[in-house]
């Protein structure tokens, strides 16, 4: 009986240590708590909907948008006024929003505490600065230019004209909400005020030559980078 206890109380020491030595500290998220500064020429306007849930219009100088807040959260406006004025004038009014949930404890509310905070900044971002996203062609003879659209001439659209190594040229259309300019041969900037549109459609056009990791060639979006690897030679 008494090697039994043993045994029993070895395989409880044993499994506590290696616990010990799997555990880490839990780093936490704290975006959420984060108040959103905001221009005077943004204006936001709550949509009460039928399920206790708020549409947040969000008005700005390029336009509206909206993001659906669950009926969790609690909003509160803020104007603070500078500590100094520039050459002397009245400070200024900072005005910002706050985020917050009514029980931090649950899970739900915590783990979409950030979530709505970071599309309600990046609507304000992009209804006033707008949002910017490069892409680098990289590869022997690849190539893009901005074209008129000849199936949208009556909106005058516009589309990409891509050499990327194919037998053919690769045709993709620009939404009319993205503006997409090509500084360079091999060089794509796209504008716009959706940041969630705007990864989509790069993300299209890098689907048709996603970068490799032999020789380095493909569509880069952004800052993106790729490890090369050796060639396995026989």
């Amino acid at each position: 009986m008494s090697f039994l206890r043993l045994c029993s109380a070895a395989r409880i020491s044993s499994s506590s240590s290696r616990a010990a030595f799997t555990t880490s500290s839990i780093c936490r998220s704290n975006i959420g708590k984060k108040a959103i500064a905001y221009p005077s020429t943004v204006t936001f306007t709550q949509n009460p909907q039928p399920n206790g849930d708020i549409d947040l219009q969000v008005s700005g100088p390029k336009g509206t948008a909206n993001v659906l807040v669950e009926s969790f959260f609690n909003l509160k406006w803020e104007n603070t006024a500078q500590s100094t004025g520039a050459n002397g004038a009245a400070p200024a009014p900072i005005s910002s929003l706050a985020l917050t949930v009514q029980d931090p404890s649950k899970k739900v509310q915590r783990s979409r505490w950030g979530l709505r905070r970071t599309l309600i900044a990046n609507a304000v971002q992009g209804l006033t600065e707008g949002f910017v996203l490069p892409l680098r062609l990289v590869g022997v003879g690849y190539r893009a230019q901005l074209e008129d659209d000849p199936t949208r001439l009556a909106e005058k659209g516009k589309r990409l004209n891509m050499k990327l190594g194919f037998a053919h040229p690769v045709f993709i259309s620009v939404p009319g909400d993205i503006q997409a300019e090509t500084p360079m041969p091999t060089r794509i900037v796209l504008r716009g005020k959706d940041k969630q549109r705007l990864g989509q459609f790069a993300a299209q056009i890098r689907s048709w030559r996603k970068p490799e990791p032999y020789k380095g060639k493909g569509i880069f979006v952004g800052d993106e980078t790729i490890k090369l690897k050796s060639v396995k030679k026989k």
